[in-house]
């Protein structure tokens, strides 16, 4: 019918009946006994493919999985060469840096590929090569990806060196771990539990590999963590997870001159560098509260330190959280 319209009453437009009933597509052929050349889906493709002279062959016996193994294995390093390149640009754009250019690709990839063939695909020797290299180290290598979700909360704990309850007390423990595999979870990143075979895309997926880790709905959840963290704490079980920031801040060499706390707190929490500009900015809104002089911040801090009461402590908390809270906030903390 729709192979031959009519005209509807003097219309341009064609129109059809649908005279022939059911008997339509396929019951149409049963009908009439037609063999179409291909069924519906029989596959066909712009694409031309010449094969011959294949063998397939497999084993039998108690050992015959192992031994397919092995076959294929020695298959994928019969190609021993770009076998050793590809593993070296997985470790690379895992540790350093996902673009790789033709200088590093001769200047690093290279002598990784050998070094690998060469330690009879031993990897801890190429890791160590590369995570001790000049390379690894080079300032143009340092903040240039986004943190794992587990990176990212984890590496929080650590910085800040947060209190975990008690190694002994096992459950305890596990409720405070449980609840940072939960923010990895919320973050897209469910540790133990990949989307699939590839793992994470974050570590594949050209073009965008880590900038996969930051979109609409993980970014404000980083932020709320980190809220979380430096001003309630995640409490379970009577345990309070939590950013100290007065006892982070006593660690550090200097924590009585604003400029150096600054300077050392940054060291530990950011991987590239903060302008002289946004630092000054930065105290004067959070250590010195809108004053000018350093020593605002000098006098709280040496008050605490020589008599630390319940007000002055709350002085220095308030500043300390406030300043720690604003470097969380800002982009450049979601580096590696």
């Amino acid at each position: 019918a729709l192979l031959n319209p009519t005209p509807a009453n003097g219309s341009k437009d064609p129109q059809s009946n649908f005279d022939e009933g059911i008997y339509m597509d396929y019951k149409q052929f049963e009908k009439n006994h037609i063999v179409p050349r291909y069924e519906f889906g029989f596959g066909l493709s712009y694409t031309r493919f010449d094969y011959s002279k294949i063998a397939i062959t497999g084993r039998s016996g108690a050992t015959a999985g192992m031994q397919e193994l092995d076959d294929l294995l020695n298959m994928i390093f019969s190609k021993h060469v770009e076998v050793s390149r590809y593993l070296a640009r997985k470790l690379y754009r895992h540790f350093i840096y996902y673009k790789i250019d033709s200088a590093t690709e001769i200047n690093v990839i290279e002598p990784l590929a050998l070094l690998l063939r060469n330690s009879n695909w031993e990897i801890k020797p190429v890791l160590e090569t590369l995570l001790k290299s000049d390379h690894f180290f080079d300032m143009a290598n340092r903040g240039c990806y986004i943190k794992s979700p587990i990176e990212f909360a984890t590496g929080l704990c650590r910085e800040f060196n947060v209190a975990f309850p008690n190694a002994s007390d096992i459950s305890k423990q596990y409720n405070m771990w449980q609840f940072i595999q939960d923010v990895g979870t919320v973050l897209q990143q469910d540790i133990g539990d990949p989307p699939d075979v590839a793992g994470w895309k974050a570590f594949y997926q050209t073009p965008q590999f880590y900038e996969i880790w930051i979109n609409s709905d993980t970014l404000p959840f980083r932020n709320l963590f980190t809220d979380i963290m430096i001003l309630s704490g995640y409490t379970q079980g009577g345990n309070t997870l939590i950013i100290d920031p007065v006892a982070f801040t006593k660690d550090l060499p200097n924590p009585q001159d604003p400029n150096q706390l600054i300077d050392d707190a940054l060291d530990i929490l950011y991987r590239v560098d903060v302008s002289d500009t946004a630092k000054a900015a930065i105290k004067t809104q959070a250590l010195l509260t809108g004053q000018t002089q350093d020593h605002y911040w000098t006098n709280a801090w040496n008050s605490y330190i020589a008599d630390p009461n319940p007000q002055t402590f709350q002085v220095v908390y308030t500043r300390l959280r406030n300043l720690y809270k604003y470097f969380m906030n800002l982009s450049e903390y979601q580096l590696s």
